[in-house]
């Protein structure tokens, strides 16, 4: 492994780090205050990002993707990860899962979501299933060469702006000597279809603006045409799929650890207190000290992960390792960066506060710190017969 980041990779750094300072940062504050996102600022963002060339940059060339690989892609995803997500969600990165389209499909999901035409949300959790994928109550039955869907879907983030869903729904149930275990199958789903509805879901302290929604299905209608891969196979394409994602999270959390850093450092150079800077005192410089040392080796546990997968070598653990350590990472740096900053670190003349508010989340989605140490031991013991 190369410990630099080559010429390129630092242009990418660069470039999208410019693009959140001048195209994100700006507009952080009415979203935070409004919880929305105007459609047409929606909108220049994507136009903007198209514009230079990294809409899709996590898709392949062959499909008009910028084709990055999982380093270069975790690098951009670091310095989006400076940025309101309601904001950057516009910059435009779709779902992997789709390049398991067929070549109907591709026509029609995939190469406009790659061209920012369209944009997908991905749909798994339900109320009643969390990370236990296959206690999913949301399904599908047969009924006159038709699927029929009934159930609903909750948590599901980006639906507000999405016009179609990649959706995962239990299709049968196969008995095993651990007990029933559901057959998943895997839809692509477009926002209108009859008996299919996004409904407004739950006020968050994390992350305002990027709407959590509820999709509601009755007696929808689908034929086989929707399906994405092959029928009960929806399993098989998430493990091949997405599992790359939560490096996403692990490097939005850096991202976001770096800026909040950046103003605790900037602040204990400055403040002064009993004639000196704050940062001077044992209790302050100690802290900053942790805080750097924790985010580099969150940052350094990422990249690896990233590396890994780029080589062709097993990762799962270490992609686990890396989600787990750079969420709870997040949580103790914003709240050293709040201390530091005092009573002014609680104010919303600060972006500390909602630093602090927004990383609570990221210790839960894309599978809780729990899943991840779960992930973790299995893989340690497995070899061991235990």
């Amino acid at each position: 492994m190369h410990f630099g980041l080559s010429s390129e990779q630092q242009m990418i750094v660069e470039t999208v780090r410019r693009f959140v300072e001048n195209e994100i940062y700006p507009h952080e504050e009415k979203v935070e205050h409004e919880g929305t996102v105007d459609p047409d600022l929606a909108s220049e963002i994507r136009r903007k990002v198209i514009e230079l060339g990294f809409y899709a940059c996590n898709f392949p060339e062959e499909v008009g993707g910028a084709g990055l690989n999982h380093l270069d892609f975790t690098l951009v995803e670091r310095e989006l990860g400076r940025g309101s997500m309601a904001l950057t969600h516009f910059f435009g990165r779709p779902q992997n899962i789709l390049m398991a389209c067929n070549s109907e499909q591709r026509e029609r999901y995939l190469l406009p979501a790659v061209r920012g035409e369209k944009m997908d949300a991905l749909a798994m959790t339900e109320p009643g299933a969390g990370s236990d994928i296959r206690s999913m109550d949301c399904s599908a039955r047969r009924v006159g060469g038709d699927w029929v869907v009934n159930g609903n879907k909750h948590f599901i983030s980006g639906a507000a702006h999405a016009d179609f869903f990649i959706v995962f729904v239990a299709t049968g149930e196969d008995q095993t000597p651990k007990g029933p275990k559901k057959r998943i199958t895997t839809f692509l789903i477009d926002r209108g279809t009859p008996g299919f509805d996004v409904l407004p879901g739950y006020r968050s302290v994390s992350h305002r603006g990027y709407d959590n929604m509820i999709l509601a299905f009755d007696d929808c209608r689908l034929p086989d045409a929707q399906v994405l891969g092959e029928v009960d196979n929806g399993f098989e394409v998430m493990n091949e799929w997405l599992s790359a994602t939560r490096i996403s999270v692990a490097a939005m959390c850096v991202g976001r650890a770096r800026r909040a850093f950046d103003l605790a450092l900037a602040y204990a150079a400055e403040r002064q207190q009993f004639g000196q800077p704050i940062g001077r005192f044992q209790g302050v410089g100690f802290q900053i000290a942790d805080m750097i040392t924790e985010i580099d080796a969150a940052d350094w546990m990422t990249l690896a992960a990233a590396w890994r997968l780029d080589q062709g070598f097993p990762a799962n653990r270490e992609i686990a390792s890396a989600k787990l350590y750079a969420s709870e990472m997040l949580a103790r740096v914003t709240d050293q960066a709040l201390q530091i900053h005092g009573g002014m670190g609680l104010m919303d003349d600060l972006p500390l506060e909602r630093f602090w508010r927004d990383a609570r989340v990221e210790r839960i989605w894309d599978g809780t710190s729990e899943i991840q140490r779960h992930i973790i031991s299995r893989d340690l013991l497995r070899p061991l017969g235990a």
